[in-house]
């Protein structure tokens, strides 16, 4: 395929070498070495089993008490060393790596290219970002690498990663940005630059470096069935890190914006049910009290496009963007809701520990029996009944539970394919609030009649409150049981 003039002049040229970046950056670039005391009581090693009166038995009991393992409480405590990679970005000695390097550490030491070793003190760290920020004292300065702009990194562009594999130090690997944006489940901010520059064990926390030798990512993981580099690697861009850095050296945390907010991704059965002409942005499921959405006037069922000036293209920007918003800005945001779009002010406030690592709760209900007066829902293969004493019992619902309660469900209807179980509450259909079993189904009755396909229920289960998408029946109609 010919390559066109346009496309020529945005390319840079492969170089003819990387040895001149190479040497030049090299000596900001830090091997990291660790050390943990692990107590023989609970880390010791385990003792081969043997038939009581064997020969190996007294043998290895003895070998294990000598070496620090076994059940022997006067053994000595074994330490245990890791290896990983940083770099300088302050000639004062700072150090960036990541979190998991330096995780349980008793000593911190940062070796230079020289062999010149320094313990290194723990300025900060982020365990969402994975990012730890360290100082080394040296008798004079010590040479820095600045960050880039990742943003401004392409598919197919030449990088460099340097570190310290298996122990190796120094060394240099080479190749091209892979993909961007990669999303691993490593944590909610998941935002990888993938490459296929070569990276193992070891490399973790040392720069991915653009042609003029800036950071544009950290090393963070790999994905290796076997262990080793397979050409699949995964780095923190330099523009999510960057603050998070900034943070570390201020105030020894990472400091994140705060809307108060829970969300979900949009399908395509949601945005038809909104009226969204395409499938994008965040559905909010809730909304805290107090907090900077609710006073901005943003409710469940809206969508949110845009934040600060930033397209919401899914759900998963969102929270990203939100982090990375200044503490205490004004921050425009775009809503869909009730087929239109309107635009509110949030000052955005500050995440704190409780509202970060917030858990829904994970207790099994027991199973649901046939209820006296419960209906059934044609066309969605789930029965609900009023809230009562019995059922608030049955499924530890609160006084403040609101709806109707899920008391049966088909195996193979719509509800259940969407994951509603027994004891889920229906608090709104198509964003209105159902007080009663009727009402929810006349609310159904007139979706079907208007010639809706799906319906948007507000559903509050075990895993908090968000929103499910069902499609209807068009020719069932729901009727009440007989109690039977």
């Amino acid at each position: 395929m010919m390559m066109t003039a346009g496309m020529a002049a945005n390319a840079a040229p492969a170089p003819d070498s990387f040895a001149d970046l190479a040497e030049r950056l090299l000596p900001s670039v830090v091997n990291i070495s660790t050390t943990q005391t692990l107590k023989n009581a609970d880390k010791g090693l385990d003792m081969p089993q043997f038939p009581p009166g064997s020969p190996f038995e007294d043998f290895f009991k003895n070998f294990m008490d000598k070496h620090g393992g076994g059940n022997n409480p006067d053994a000595a405590p074994r330490r245990a060393t890791a290896l990983g990679s940083g770099f300088i970005i302050d000639p004062a000695g700072l150090v960036v790596t990541n979190n998991h390097v330096i995780a349980d550490a008793d000593e911190i030491t940062a070796i230079l290219q020289d062999g010149q070793a320094y313990k290194a003190e723990i300025v900060g760290r982020d365990t969402k970002a994975d990012l730890a920020l360290l100082k080394i004292n040296a008798p004079t300065k010590l040479p820095a690498i600045s960050f880039g702009n990742s943003d401004e990194m392409r598919v197919g562009d030449w990088v460099l990663a340097i570190g310290n594999p298996f122990g190796m130090a120094g060394s240099v690997t080479a190749g091209i940005i892979s993909a961007r944006a990669r999303d691993i489940n490593a944590g909610p901010y998941d935002d990888f630059l993938q490459t296929d520059a070569a990276i193992n064990k070891g490399n973790s926390g040392g720069p991915l470096l653009n042609l003029k030798g800036e950071v544009i990512g950290i090393n963070t993981a790999i994905f290796s069935p076997s262990g080793g580099s397979i050409g699949i690697g995964f780095a923190i861009p330099a523009n999510l890190a960057k603050p998070v850095i900034t943070d570390l050296q201020k105030y020894g945390k990472a400091r994140r914006g705060w809307l108060g907010v829970r969300i979900q991704s949009v399908t395509d059965e949601i945005a038809e049910s909104l009226g969204l002409k395409e499938q994008r942005g965040a559905l909010v499921a809730d909304v805290s009290p107090g907090g900077p959405a609710a006073k901005a006037g943003i409710k469940k069922g809206d969508v949110i496009t845009r934040f600060d000036g930033r397209d919401v293209s899914e759900m998963h920007r969102l929270p990203r963007i939100v982090a990375e918003t200044p503490i205490n800005r004004e921050a425009e945001v775009v809503l869909w809701r009730d087929g239109k779009k309107l635009t509110v002010r949030a000052v955005v406030g500050e995440l704190s520990d409780a509202e970060e690592t917030e858990q829904a709760k994970a207790a099994e209900k027991p199973s649901a029996k046939q209820d006296a007066g419960q209906t059934a829902i044609a066309g969605l293969g789930l029965s609900v009944a009023p809230l009562s004493p019995a059922l608030r019992e049955r499924y530890d619902l609160g006084n403040d539970a609101k709806g109707v309660v899920v008391t049966e469900v088909k195996p193979t209807g719509a509800a259940a394919d969407k994951g509603v179980r027994p004891g889920d509450l229906i608090i709104e259909v198509s964003q209105e609030a159902v007080k009663s079993p009727a009402d929810l189904a006349a609310k159904i009755d007139a979706a079907r009649k208007s010639g809706r396909k799906s319906v948007l229920l507000l559903v509050q289960s075990e895993a908090g409150v968000h929103f499910v998408p069902l499609k209807i029946d068009a020719t069932s109609s729901s009727k009440k049981d007989g109690g039977q």
